[in-house]
Order: structure tokens, then sequence, then C-alpha cells
């Protein structure tokens, strides 16, 4: 089999694999921002349970794989409570929780360099602290963080991989039922590899577009 027919061949279930890494990257880092951004708040909060939660989230986050974590959500929380749950789910709240820790201390290092004057000027305004917070600081924090948080972005896209050890029929996954199949692993991951660095690239130069964007606008 040349190396045409082997990528024609293979494409149409590539590129199945290459759209639910997609559809669980989005919806992973959708859930990751919201939870980054509410524990970046717990652990600036005067609450002092408040800052432990977010302190042991961090922690456990920053000092464990995420395979690890997956194989713990999916076979060890399943089996402990006896419930079953696709490997999508499992994949999408180990990714979820993986990225919402590291983004948490990066929107943490967000907010804490927006200027005190912003807060200080917007309750001199009459907003309200929880106003001043959600209106004023996050989004400025957010701008800020701009390039860390696309990093980050890229980071969770390339560990979509890594859930393929729990059966979930992504990128990486189709490449190794492939491979399997054919017996052809250089040029497959090759194809792989490509595919990886362009949504990468991509995902890369929409970033510089938005950071430009909203340094013109600011």
């Amino acid at each position: 089999m040349s190396f045409v027919d082997l990528l024609s061949e293979s494409m149409p279930l590539l590129l199945d694999g290459l759209a639910l890494t997609l559809q669980l990257s989005a919806v992973s880092l959708i859930i990751a921002m919201v939870l980054g951004i509410l524990a970046s708040l717990m652990g600036m909060s005067k609450n002092p349970v408040l800052r432990a939660i977010n302190r042991a989230y961090v922690a456990i986050i920053r000092g464990t794989p995420l395979l690890v974590q997956g194989f713990f959500i999916y076979f060890g929380i399943t089996g402990m409570l006896n419930i079953r749950i696709s490997a999508f789910m499992a994949g999408v709240i180990a990714l979820s929780l993986n990225a919402g820790g590291y983004l948490s201390e990066i929107f943490r290092g967000g907010i804490q360099a927006v200027d005190p004057g912003q807060r200080e000027a917007a309750r001199s305004l009459g907003l309200s602290a929880h106003q001043t917070t959600w209106r004023i600081i996050i989004p400025q924090a957010i701008r800020i963080c701009i390039p860390s948080v696309v990093n980050q972005w890229c980071i969770t896209i390339k560990d979509t991989s890594i859930i393929s050890v729990i059966g979930l029929a992504e990128l990486t996954k189709v490449g190794q039922q492939i491979i399997a199949r054919t017996y052809r692993s250089f040029e497959v991951w090759i194809i792989v590899g490509i595919m990886y660095f362009v949504i990468i690239y991509l995902l890369t130069i929409l970033a510089r577009v938005v950071e430009r964007k909203v340094s013109l606008d600011a």
C-alpha cells in the first residue's frame, strides 16, 4: 500500500478522531475557564476555608499526572460509587479539572496585575464589590492573561491524547487503531502529528489576532 493509498483510506477515520478531539477540548476548556476564574477568586478570598480549598485543589492538580487523574476518575471513582460514565465524560472531567487548576494560577496572577486604583475608582463610582470584580477586574485580568491562557489551551488540546488510554477514540487512539491494522506506524504518526500541529498553529494565529485587537481597543 502506497502512502497516498494509506492517506486516502485512513483520513476519514482520522478526521472523525480529530472532530472528537476538538469537541473534547472545547467542552473541557469552557468548563476549565469558569472553574479557573472561580478557583482564583477563592484563592484570593478573605475566607480561610475557601483559600485552603483552592490551595489543596491546585496542589493536587500540579502534583499528580493527568494520566493518573483520568484513571482515578474513570476507574477509581466509578468503581467506588458503583456507577458508569462514558469515556468522553471522564475525559471532560479530567481535562477540565486539570486545566482549571493551572488556569486558576494564571487568572490569579492576572487579577493581581490589575492596577489597584481600578478597584478604588469603581467603588467610588458606587459599584459593589461583586460588580467591581466581574465588570472591571475580571475583564482586565483576562486581557492580561491572554498569552498564558492560549498556551494552556494548546497544552489541553495536546493532553487529549492522554485520554486515549481510557478507550476514547480521539485522534491519537484512532492513529493507534490504524497502525494495528496496517503496521505503518511511521507514516501514521507523521499524519497525526501534522494534524495536531495544524490545529495548534491555527489557534496560535487566532490568539495573536485577538490579542492585537484587544490591545488596540484598550
